[in-house]
């Protein structure tokens, strides 16, 4: 029975060679380890700016909406004074408001074809 040492004082044979093989390993798991870490801290960037996007979109949004209502309840009010003036006795004024604006729009409509 026979053992050879190497140089670092461990015995040859396959003990010498499964480190070896193992070091190789663990070589190429760290380096993928690390690889996936990288893609992990990207994704997780984005991921972030996904979520603060979303939430200034949605704010965004909200400030449409609410716009969007304060303009719906002034044309509802407008439209019910404009029934209100219909219905009554100021149909007259009715008349002379759509006559003035008919005046209005030929008189821009004759300025712009003089140009």
């Amino acid at each position: 029975l026979t053992i050879v040492f190497t140089g670092d004082g461990a015995a040859a044979g396959s003990y010498g060679y499964t480190n070896s093989g193992y070091s190789v390993y663990e070589e190429e798991n760290d380096r993928l380890t690390e690889s996936l870490r990288t893609k992990v801290s990207a994704i997780k960037s984005l991921s972030i700016e996904i979520g603060t996007e979303v939430k200034n979109q949605n704010k965004m949004l909200s400030e449409i909406e609410n716009d969007f209502d304060s303009t719906g309840g002034l044309l509802g009010a407008t439209m019910g004074r404009l029934r209100t003036l219909s219905r009554g006795s100021q149909t007259k004024l009715l008349c002379y408001m759509m006559l003035f604006s008919l005046f209005v729009f030929f008189v821009i409509y004759w300025i712009i074809k003089l140009r």
